[in-house]
């Protein structure tokens, strides 16, 4: 009597065809992948797309510095209609002008508050009404004084704006000018060149040193801080899960499990940690010797700059534990998202907080890589002073450190006491 054959068991091919069919094991996966894409593809490029359309107040600086007096007939010398007549020209709330002495431009310059300056000179008016005459030795100059040290393109765009300002008043200056050559019978020769009589020059307001990559050294130093905090803190939350027998250690075909160590989540965190703390001070210390002895990097005030980075990077080591901490596995995603994604675009680093939209400016609030580019910046640039956001920087940090040992501490000591315990791994069960 014939007797039917027990099924032959798959092949590992076979096995493998027959669990990519299984839809569970898409699902998850393939939403986090499409979400990820999707939202970076958003934050990335929705900061940078169009700058000059989302310009929003951006802080340059109106210098009048003419002594002249009015021209006959007039009851203001030429720099004061100027100074007048630019805030009123320009569109929208795109520019904050702010109307400042010499001094007080060049501080605010030296501490980053402003982006660039225009200038009147004081012998303004006196050069306006010699055009024409024997006395004229110049064309009246109007300045353009930029800060790099807020970044190239932010420095640019003050730029463009008050060369494009100024523009608009040498054609202004000139119609009046062309006006009163004519009735006095000039030539057209003579009136062409008077409808744009005034020069403009530009010149670095705020010099930064030659090896900062126009601006930009801070901003990558910053990166750097960020992402040895955050890279570090994820490899000893991985090495730790795996040294505690939590995870699985896998070095190319080579497979091993400790054993289960029986310990809290809270004294997990703390562990982690503490050797997260420890090993920033590596880290630090290398990216400094890499950027500054190696490369180059122009730098000063090397002690507060390493104690800075130190406790920068480490703000981020322990959000990422903390993080992690709370949402176990998809916790190093939600803190890429953290310090990475939502931080890049909102940092006003490479593209001033005024040329962002609004929900990057709300980010650029609490969102940690604005906060430490500034601080870096202002040591690198701005000779380490206090208002040029080196002390908001600070309280920052502070804020950080508190909100990670906070929610961190918080969220393990909540889980071990409702008895959330890490357990080891179940016995295996066939997906399909």
């Amino acid at each position: 009597m014939a007797t039917a054959s027990s099924p032959r068991p798959p092949t590992r091919g076979a096995r493998a065809l027959t669990l990519v069919r299984n839809g569970r094991l898409w699902l998850i996966p393939t939403i986090l992948c499409a979400l990820v894409a999707l939202f970076l593809s958003l934050l990335y490029m929705g900061g940078i797309i169009d700058p000059n359309g989302h310009l929003h107040r951006l802080p340059i600086g109106l210098v009048n510095e003419d002594q002249g007096a009015p021209p006959p007939g007039q009851t203001q010398n030429v720099g004061t209609q100027i100074a007048a007549a630019i805030p009123a020209q320009t569109p929208g709330r795109t520019v904050q002008w702010r109307p400042l002495t010499a001094a007080q431009a060049q501080d605010q310059l030296s501490s980053g508050k402003i982006y660039g300056a225009l200038v009147v000179p004081k012998d303004f008016t006196a050069s306006i009404e010699a055009l024409g005459t024997a006395k004229a030795t110049a064309l009246p100059t109007l300045t353009v004084l930029t800060n790099p040290g807020l970044g190239s393109l932010g420095s640019s765009l003050a730029a463009q704006i008050s060369q494009s300002a100024a523009h608009q008043a040498s054609l202004s200056i000139g119609k009046q000018l062309s006006r009163s050559a004519a009735a006095q019978g000039a030539d057209a020769t003579t009136q062409t060149l008077l409808s744009d009589p005034v020069s403009v020059t530009t010149q670095q307001g705020h010099p930064i040193p030659s090896h900062s990559g126009l601006g930009l050294s801070a901003f990558y130093y910053t990166l750097l801080l960020v992402l040895t905090g955050f890279l570090g803190a994820n490899i000893v939350h991985n090495g730790v899960d795996s040294g505690l027998g939590y995870a699985d250690t896998e070095l190319g075909p080579w497979h091993s499990r400790r054993p289960t160590v029986p310990i809290s989540r809270t004294q997990t965190l703390l562990l982690k940690m503490t050797m997260t703390s420890f090993i920033v001070i590596l880290t630090t210390t290398l990216v400094m010797i890499a950027t500054i002895a190696i490369l180059g990097m122009s730098a000063t005030h090397l002690p507060l700059l390493w104690l800075f980075s130190y406790c920068a990077s480490l703000a981020v080591g322990l959000g990422v534990q903390a993080i992690n901490a709370a949402f176990g596995g998809i916790g190093q995603l939600v803190a890429m998202f953290v310090f990475i994604a939502l931080a890049l675009p909102s940092s006003g680093a490479t593209i001033p907080l005024q040329a962002v939209p609004g929900f990057y400016r709300f980010l650029a609030v609490f969102e940690p890589m604005r906060q430490l580019s500034d601080g870096v910046r202002a040591i690198l640039y701005f000779d380490a002073r206090a208002d040029a956001g080196l002390v908001r920087a600070w309280i920052m940090i502070a804020i950080g450190w508190a909100a990670a040992l906070l929610f961190g501490f918080g969220m393990t000591l909540y889980y071990d006491r409702k008895g959330l315990h890490r357990l080891t791994p179940q016995p295996e069960r066939d997906p399909a």
